[in-house]
């Protein structure tokens, strides 16, 4: 269970990769909102969430409701409505965490890389709303399947942001929701994060793997 308590605003999480994430926190003892584009269907999500799981934790809002509610926020969308939900949700997060898993896929070619001008989704993101939000990438490299399953998930998660207390705090959460996450630096690094997706798309594809995942290997502290 979480070691502290959060009320974590999830936008997208209607979707694939934030329903996943909802849910394994919600699990996990956090108070949840689902975010959605409308209302009815946040909170249509949140109760079939809550019968699933046997849980009264979640709930459901729109997006901008969602963010202001919440104490920690997570974007969970793809690239093409990454700007549109910032531009919702920036009221809402000020002072806040934001937790960004945007990934910039531009289909068709989801298996190149295709960084945007800002050299990273994140870096984009933080440039947006500003300072006075902490923008911590991370979830990346996750298969949503995995995250919407109960088993465990041969997947470390790299995060980055640059504040570090910031980073600590999504390290819990990654833990949470039953993942390693590991100290990756400032949000500049999160290119590498980012551009990852695209290649473990194409080994998915290549090798047909239902979800590849990335690991850290070594022990910390073994270094002399």
């Amino acid at each position: 269970m979480a070691n502290t308590k959060h009320k974590i605003a999830v936008i997208g999480g209607t979707g694939d990769l934030g329903g996943g994430l909802a849910r394994r926190w919600a699990q996990a003892g956090h108070d949840v909102i689902i975010g959605s584009r409308t209302n009815d269907k946040a909170k249509a999500s949140a109760a079939a969430m809550n019968e699933a799981l046997g849980l009264t934790t979640v709930t459901g809002q729109e997006n901008g409701a969602a963010a202001a509610a919440a104490d920690l926020v997570a974007l969970t969308v793809p690239f093409s409505n990454q700007q549109p939900m910032l531009e919702a949700i920036q009221a809402g997060v000020e002072g806040k965490i934001l937790i960004d898993a945007t990934v910039p896929l531009m289909p068709p070619k989801v298996g190149t890389v295709q960084l945007p001008e800002e050299d990273s989704a994140a870096v984009k993101a933080q440039n947006f709303v500003g300072e006075g939000v902490k923008v911590v990438a991370a979830f990346q490299n996750v298969g949503a399947a995995h995250l919407q399953a109960d088993h465990g998930i041969e997947c470390d998660v790299l995060v980055t942001g640059n504040d570090p207390d910031a980073r600590e705090v999504v390290i819990g959460l990654v833990e949470d929701a039953g993942l390693k996450g590991w100290h990756a630096g400032p949000l500049a690094n999160s290119t590498a994060a980012e551009a990852m997706t695209s290649l473990l798309i194409h080994i998915n594809r290549r090798y047909k793997i239902a979800g590849s995942g990335i690991r850290i290997t070594g022990e910390p502290g073994s270094a002399e």
